[in-house]
């Protein structure tokens, strides 16, 4: 059950991504310099590979999250929802914002994905508390 919840988990952070990433794609797209095809489109929209590992480490992320919440007794959902902001809004984030930081990247771009981070990680502690 548990591996379960943490695909859960990871599913449904990226599945969030997917919407907060189209909605704010063209605020996005400029923030982060993204080259764009004629289509504008990014120019590989059609690589899979940013796609896999977005999962795959939404995966490592909820399976983390879940194994800190075995640990610190994170049971119900209240507290789950909780303690997913917490670790996105002061763990992740701050780590995206450190990094673009030092890398001259705009605050545009550190609320973008930062507000993805906190978002994100509140999602999969809601569902791992769920299932």
């Amino acid at each position: 059950m548990e591996y379960v919840a943490v695909l859960a988990a990871a599913a449904a952070s990226y599945v969030f991504g997917a919407v907060w990433y189209m909605a704010l794609a063209k605020p996005w797209m400029a923030a982060a310099g993204v080259e764009v095809g004629e289509d504008g489109q990014p120019a590989n929209s059609k690589n899979p590979v940013p796609y896999i590992l977005a999962f795959l480490c939404a995966v490592l992320v909820a399976g983390m999250m879940r194994h800190v919440f075995a640990l610190s007794a994170i049971e119900t959902v209240d507290k789950g929802l909780i303690g997913g902001l917490g670790i996105g809004l002061f763990l992740a984030a701050p780590w995206v914002v450190t990094n673009y930081g030092f890398a001259g990247r705009s605050k545009t771009l550190m609320l973008i994905d930062g507000g993805y981070a906190a978002i994100g990680c509140t999602i999969m502690g809601t569902i791992l508390t769920l299932l």
